[in-house]
Protein backbone atom coordinates (compact mmCIF):
# COMPACT_ATOMS: atom_id res chain seq x y z
CA UNK A 1 0.00 0.00 0.00
CA UNK A 2 1.34 3.58 -0.66
CA UNK A 3 0.02 6.68 1.65
CA UNK A 4 -1.62 8.80 -0.41
CA UNK A 5 0.30 12.65 -0.88
CA UNK A 6 3.37 11.89 0.84
CA UNK A 7 6.29 10.72 0.10
CA UNK A 8 9.34 8.67 1.86
CA UNK A 9 12.56 7.84 1.71
CA UNK A 10 13.55 4.52 -0.15
CA UNK A 11 14.73 1.65 1.51
CA UNK A 12 18.18 2.13 0.07
CA UNK A 13 18.17 6.12 0.47
CA UNK A 14 21.05 7.77 3.02
CA UNK A 15 20.71 10.84 4.21
CA UNK A 16 23.07 13.46 6.06
CA UNK A 17 22.41 14.23 9.50
CA UNK A 18 23.29 17.33 11.61
CA UNK A 19 27.07 16.57 11.57
CA UNK A 20 27.46 15.57 8.07
CA UNK A 21 27.51 11.87 8.73
CA UNK A 22 25.09 9.51 6.43
CA UNK A 23 22.47 7.10 7.73
CA UNK A 24 19.68 4.87 6.29
CA UNK A 25 16.71 7.58 6.15
CA UNK A 26 15.23 4.99 5.00
CA UNK A 27 15.22 2.19 7.07
CA UNK A 28 14.73 4.62 9.70
CA UNK A 29 11.14 6.07 8.51
CA UNK A 30 10.60 2.59 8.23
CA UNK A 31 11.21 1.88 11.25
CA UNK A 32 9.54 5.13 12.60
CA UNK A 33 6.24 3.85 11.27
CA UNK A 34 6.41 0.28 12.78
CA UNK A 35 6.61 1.82 15.78
CA UNK A 36 3.89 4.41 15.42
CA UNK A 37 1.71 1.90 14.41
CA UNK A 38 2.29 -0.43 16.79
CA UNK A 39 1.46 1.77 19.85
CA UNK A 40 -2.60 1.54 18.24
CA UNK A 41 -4.08 -1.13 16.09
CA UNK A 42 -5.70 -2.01 14.04
CA UNK A 43 -5.51 0.74 11.05
CA UNK A 44 -7.97 1.41 8.76
CA UNK A 45 -7.46 2.15 5.42
CA UNK A 46 -9.92 3.81 3.15
CA UNK A 47 -8.94 3.08 -0.95
CA UNK A 48 -8.32 6.43 -3.19
CA UNK A 49 -6.78 5.29 -6.06
CA UNK A 50 -4.53 2.55 -7.46
CA UNK A 51 -1.31 3.75 -8.76
CA UNK A 52 0.63 3.14 -12.15
CA UNK A 53 2.27 -0.19 -10.33
CA UNK A 54 -1.14 -1.26 -9.48
CA UNK A 55 -0.75 -0.74 -5.83
CA UNK A 56 -3.47 0.34 -3.39
CA UNK A 57 -3.08 4.06 -2.77
CA UNK A 58 -4.92 5.29 0.33
CA UNK A 59 -5.28 6.92 3.54
CA UNK A 60 -4.33 5.62 7.05
CA UNK A 61 -5.10 5.96 10.41
CA UNK A 62 -4.89 4.13 13.61
CA UNK A 63 -7.54 3.15 15.76
CA UNK A 64 -7.21 6.15 17.67
CA UNK A 65 -8.29 7.77 14.55
CA UNK A 66 -4.29 9.96 13.90
CA UNK A 67 -3.88 9.89 10.54
CA UNK A 68 -0.66 7.93 9.39
CA UNK A 69 0.94 10.43 6.60
CA UNK A 70 0.23 13.41 8.74
CA UNK A 71 2.02 12.03 11.50
CA UNK A 72 5.04 10.71 8.82
CA UNK A 73 5.40 14.37 7.71
CA UNK A 74 5.02 15.73 10.90
CA UNK A 75 7.42 14.32 12.39
CA UNK A 76 10.19 14.68 9.04
CA UNK A 77 10.06 11.13 7.97
CA UNK A 78 7.74 11.55 5.20
CA UNK A 79 7.61 14.43 2.75
CA UNK A 80 4.07 16.30 1.75
CA UNK A 81 4.45 15.17 -2.12
CA UNK A 82 2.31 18.35 -3.43
CA UNK A 83 2.12 16.83 -6.99
CA UNK A 84 -0.65 14.30 -5.16
CA UNK A 85 -1.33 15.71 -2.04
CA UNK A 86 -2.22 19.39 -3.55
CA UNK A 87 -0.48 20.89 -0.17
CA UNK A 88 -2.92 18.80 2.09
CA UNK A 89 0.79 18.59 4.28
CA UNK A 90 2.07 21.78 3.73
CA UNK A 91 1.66 22.59 7.63
CA UNK A 92 2.89 19.47 8.70
CA UNK A 93 5.85 19.68 6.90
CA UNK A 94 6.62 23.60 7.94
CA UNK A 95 6.38 22.18 11.39
CA UNK A 96 8.73 19.63 10.79
CA UNK A 97 10.91 21.78 9.14
CA UNK A 98 10.84 24.04 11.59
CA UNK A 99 11.53 21.86 14.19
CA UNK A 100 14.81 20.40 12.42
CA UNK A 101 13.36 16.69 13.14
CA UNK A 102 13.60 13.84 11.41
CA UNK A 103 15.02 14.25 7.53
CA UNK A 104 14.87 18.39 8.74
CA UNK A 105 17.46 17.52 10.76
CA UNK A 106 20.31 17.45 8.35
CA UNK A 107 20.64 17.37 4.23
CA UNK A 108 18.27 14.91 2.40
CA UNK A 109 17.11 14.48 -1.06
CA UNK A 110 13.88 14.51 -1.76
CA UNK A 111 12.33 10.34 -2.45
CA UNK A 112 10.83 11.33 -5.66
CA UNK A 113 14.21 13.14 -6.98
CA UNK A 114 16.69 9.85 -5.62
CA UNK A 115 14.44 7.89 -7.26
CA UNK A 116 15.14 9.56 -10.30
CA UNK A 117 18.57 9.50 -10.26
CA UNK A 118 18.88 5.89 -8.77
CA UNK A 119 17.06 4.52 -11.48
CA UNK A 120 19.19 1.65 -12.51
CA UNK A 121 18.44 0.75 -8.66
CA UNK A 122 15.78 -1.71 -9.81
CA UNK A 123 17.82 -4.13 -11.60
CA UNK A 124 20.44 -4.31 -8.54
CA UNK A 125 17.26 -4.90 -5.84
CA UNK A 126 17.46 -8.29 -5.90
CA UNK A 127 20.97 -8.06 -4.47
CA UNK A 128 20.60 -8.46 -0.53
CA UNK A 129 21.52 -4.58 0.78
CA UNK A 130 25.38 -3.50 1.20
CA UNK A 131 26.75 -6.23 -1.02
CA UNK A 132 28.36 -5.06 -4.15
CA UNK A 133 28.45 -7.53 -7.66
CA UNK A 134 31.41 -8.67 -8.63
CA UNK A 135 30.56 -7.37 -11.89
CA UNK A 136 30.35 -4.45 -10.66
CA UNK A 137 33.43 -4.01 -9.15
CA UNK A 138 35.15 -5.18 -12.17
CA UNK A 139 33.94 -2.89 -14.07
CA UNK A 140 34.65 -0.14 -12.27
CA UNK A 141 38.37 -0.71 -12.01
CA UNK A 142 38.31 -2.31 -8.70
CA UNK A 143 36.37 0.54 -6.98
CA UNK A 144 33.41 -0.26 -4.31
CA UNK A 145 31.33 1.61 -2.80
CA UNK A 146 31.62 -0.67 0.19
CA UNK A 147 33.35 0.01 2.75
CA UNK A 148 32.29 3.80 3.18
CA UNK A 149 35.47 5.90 2.58
CA UNK A 150 36.66 9.29 3.35
CA UNK A 151 39.00 11.48 1.32
CA UNK A 152 41.43 10.76 3.93
CA UNK A 153 41.60 7.13 2.92
CA UNK A 154 41.62 7.66 -1.16
CA UNK A 155 44.64 7.98 -3.02
CA UNK A 156 43.66 9.48 -6.25
CA UNK A 157 41.93 12.00 -8.02
CA UNK A 158 40.42 9.64 -10.23
CA UNK A 159 38.89 7.67 -7.38
CA UNK A 160 37.44 10.04 -5.34
CA UNK A 161 35.50 11.13 -8.40
CA UNK A 162 34.38 7.69 -9.45
CA UNK A 163 32.82 7.42 -5.40
CA UNK A 164 31.22 10.95 -6.10
CA UNK A 165 29.50 9.68 -9.56
CA UNK A 166 29.40 6.11 -8.13
CA UNK A 167 28.01 5.80 -4.36
CA UNK A 168 25.11 6.77 -2.65
CA UNK A 169 27.22 8.40 -0.13
CA UNK A 170 29.52 10.03 -2.34
CA UNK A 171 28.51 13.55 -2.48
CA UNK A 172 30.03 14.19 0.86
CA UNK A 173 33.15 13.90 -0.68
CA UNK A 174 32.17 17.04 -2.59
CA UNK A 175 31.54 19.76 0.54
CA UNK A 176 31.67 23.13 -1.31
CA UNK A 177 29.16 21.47 -4.26
CA UNK A 178 31.01 22.06 -7.30
CA UNK A 179 31.33 18.67 -8.56
CA UNK A 180 35.06 18.15 -7.64
CA UNK A 181 35.43 15.51 -5.06
CA UNK A 182 38.35 15.84 -2.40
CA UNK A 183 39.81 18.73 -3.20
CA UNK A 184 43.40 18.26 -2.02
CA UNK A 185 43.72 15.48 -4.57
CA UNK A 186 42.30 16.96 -7.62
Amino acid sequence: MRFNGIDVPESQQYCEDAKGFEYPCGRRSAEALASFLAASRPVQRKFVTWDRYHRFVGDCRRADGVSVAAWMVEHGQALDWPRYSHGAYAAQQAKAEAAKVGLWVGNFQAPWDWRALHSNLDAQSSRPLNTVSRKLVSQSGGYSCEPRRYCSQISSCDEAQWYLHNCSWGRKLDRDGDGVACETLC
